[in-house]
């Protein structure tokens, strides 16, 4: 078995690299992510893009800042299909970590759909401990095309950062 080594590097997403995210979600998802740059722009968010040397974004996702206060909450994180399981969500989760404490915080909440237990494990491996459950919802668009509300049950987890 060959192993490849890429260098790999955190940046803020821009507008710009949305055209290289088709694999991150559908056109409606784009959408809002393009939506959660102007709230970026104006400081409420960091969203953040890993990239190789190519400077393609491979994996994405947001830290909030105006969810709970006193914390970062970590949410919309994708990593490219082909690339998962390669240690590119790690590296994207402790640069988001970084910019909330980079903003004075040390705390950083996600929540995990109950449905994703490989996604509950990373977050888990990293140090994250799950502390209540809620409903979350969202829109989501089929391969038709037609917008429904997506409902799920997630596990709310939480890290201190210091």
């Amino acid at each position: 078995m060959a192993e490849i080594v890429a260098k790999m590097s955190v940046r803020d997403l821009t507008i710009e690299d949305l055209k290289w995210c088709s694999w991150a979600g559908t056109d409606l998802h784009l959408k809002q992510v393009a939506k959660e740059l102007e709230r970026a722009r104006r400081g409420e968010v960091d969203y953040l893009a890993a990239c190789p040397p190519s400077d393609v974004p491979v994996a994405i996702g947001g830290v909030d800042y105006q969810v709970n206060p006193g914390a970062g909450t970590l949410w919309q994180l994708v990593v490219h299909p082909a690339l998962q399981s390669c240690g590119i969500g790690t590296i994207l989760i402790r640069a988001a970590e970084q910019r909330i404490l980079a903003r004075g915080l040390h705390r950083a909440e996600l929540s995990v759909e109950e449905t994703n237990p490989r996604a509950r494990a990373l977050y888990e491996r990293l140090g994250y401990v799950g502390h209540g459950r809620k409903r979350e919802s969202w829109d989501s668009e089929g391969p038709d095309g037609e917008v429904t509300r997506y409902e799920t049950t997630c596990t709310v987890m939480g890290k201190s950062l210091l």
